[in-house]
């Protein structure tokens, strides 16, 4: 060893040594935050988080803001628009949940989890306004602060610690009195809206899009999926009534062309400012197809309102660097393992479309696990024509169904002989990949995030998870379109020791 080596190694001691020490206290802090009412306990109400950020100084507002609400496709669309804005050079901030297996994943600085460090400082420097809020709370006879709304607060404080240009904020559940509704959205996106969380926020899409379009502020502009007329309509009033200007899919702008290609899919989007000719994204299924030219829009309308088209440059850079951990994600080959977080029958449907469509399966073994109070049987109605056989089990999430109770209502769908229970995950996920393998077919794990955290873990741990560079590949070896012969896409070529 020289001495300039030897001289060296303290400090790399020095960095790992910090680098534990700021994991221990991330971990502390994410404690004290898992001590507070968790996410099932919603409180409908918005006053306390704004307490809590004007405390603080209003973080949320040294910061531009495109806010993202909807039924499903929240969290995919959040990250396709945060990669273009960092291909046009923003730095950005993202606020997303739930998260697949640390507590990180939920606040993205430039497109990365945020850091233990920064995690535990900003959460030490809000901790004694928070505990203040709960005081105030206390006395008024009110629940303290929420793990989701103090969650928030924290999300604020290292977006305006970082410094971010924009954050992209998804809604945790409607939009009126999330907490993340204390901060002004520049641009508003709408993702389809359907029936789900009905006990919270109504049993009629009409009532629901109600709640949503709360995050619709004055002359804001508001960018929509295709919706349903009642839903529509209710959009079109809040939008009129705060001077914002809404846009909507197939009226101001359109996914015109869309075609399934090596890596993920081709589309062409007829946009506010120009049209985009067959971008490559690399996301799987129709549905990541219109995600895609939502947040194309949203980001067009956050630039310049529409009025500049994007670049090509930008357009490939960023579509290039999307992903959706856990949205139609290859995670394990031979068999093919694929996780998507379909936890309520229009997700489902958009599952069973893209099985096909997208990886040429027909039948699959599925793993299902969900959280109690979400609609078991109208996924598994939806799934049913593509399930050979499905494992039920559950994930580690204490809101978690009970396996026997979701095996009885996959048996009303399926019939007992295409039921099986396994209580323990890791057993369930490997009796699913032995049948795949018999049969030559697949493995689907779906239900909840939880539950895809769940598997991500065990397949790390026993040693089949795809590492993210090799899960394109392993997702399109499944294709057989005669349409695909001879195109050369991104991943063209490329090996991986996974797939030797």
């Amino acid at each position: 060893m020289t001495d300039e080596t030897a001289g060296e190694q303290p400090d790399i001691d020095d960095r790992i040594l910090a680098s534990l020490e700021h994991a221990e206290a991330a971990e502390t802090a994410y404690r004290a935050l898992l001590e507070r009412a968790g996410e099932q306990a919603v409180e409908p109400r918005i006053e306390a988080t704004r307490r809590a950020v004007e405390l603080l100084g209003d973080p949320q507002r040294s910061f531009r803001v495109l806010h993202i609400t909807g039924t499903n496709g929240k969290g995919s669309t959040a990250r396709i628009a945060d990669a273009l804005l960092r291909a046009h050079g923003l730095r950005t901030g993202v606020l997303t949940s739930p998260h697949l297996e640390r507590v990180n994943e939920r606040i993205l600085i430039d497109g990365e989890p945020v850091s233990d460090e920064a995690f535990a400082r900003n959460y030490d420097e809000i901790a004694p306004f928070l505990e203040l809020v709960d005081a105030e709370l206390a006395k008024q006879g009110q629940r303290r602060l929420t793990f989701f709304e103090a969650f928030t607060v924290l999300a604020f404080a290292v977006m305006a610690d970082a410094p971010v240009d924009v954050a992209v904020l998804e809604v945790g559940m409607g939009g009126r009195w999330d907490s993340t509704n204390v901060a002004d959205g520049d641009v508003a996106v709408i993702t389809p809206i359907a029936l789900d969380h009905t006990n919270r926020l109504g049993a009629t899409v009409e009532a629901i899009a109600g709640e949503k379009a709360g995050i619709i502020k004055p002359d804001a502009i508001v960018v929509s999926a295709v919706q349903q007329p009642e839903a529509l309509a209710v959009l079109e009033a809040r939008a009129a009534e705060v001077g914002a200007r809404l846009l909507v899919d197939g009226r101001d702008f359109s996914l015109s062309e869309q075609s399934v290609a090596v890596g993920g899919q081709l589309i062409t989007v007829k946009g506010l400012a120009a049209e985009y000719i067959d971008q490559l994204v690399p996301l799987m299924g129709a549905h990541q197809g219109r995600n895609a030219a939502l947040a194309l829009v949203a980001v067009e309308a956050f630039l310049g309102g529409g009025a500049q088209p994007m670049t090509a440059e930008v357009l490939a850079d960023g579509f290039a660097a999307v992903t959706s951990p856990g949205r139609l994600d290859t995670i394990g080959a031979e068999p093919l393992v694929i996780a998507d977080a379909a936890h309520n029958p229009h997700g489902a449907a958009a599952l069973r479309a893209a099985l096909g469509e997208y990886f040429g399966l027909e039948r699959v073994t599925l793993v299902l696990g969900v959280l109690a109070g979400k609609d078991a049987a109208g996924v598994l109605t939806e799934l049913e024509p593509v399930i050979d056989e499905v494992v039920v089990t559950q994930s580690s999430s204490e809101r978690a169904l009970d396996a026997d109770e979701l095996a009885g209502q996959a048996v009303a769908v399926l019939g007992a002989d295409r039921v099986v229970v396994e209580t323990d995950l890791s057993t369930a996920v490997e009796t699913a990949r032995d049948a795949a393998a018999d049969r030559g077919g697949a493995v689907v794990v779906t239900g909840s995030i939880t539950l895809l955290g769940d598997v991500i873990g065990h397949a790390r741990e026993t040693g089949w998870l795809l590492r993210p560079d090799a899960r394109r590949q392993a997702a399109t070896v499944q294709l057989d379109a005669p349409e695909l012969e001879g195109f050369e896409g991104p991943d063209a070529g490329a090996d991986t020791e996974e797939q030797r």
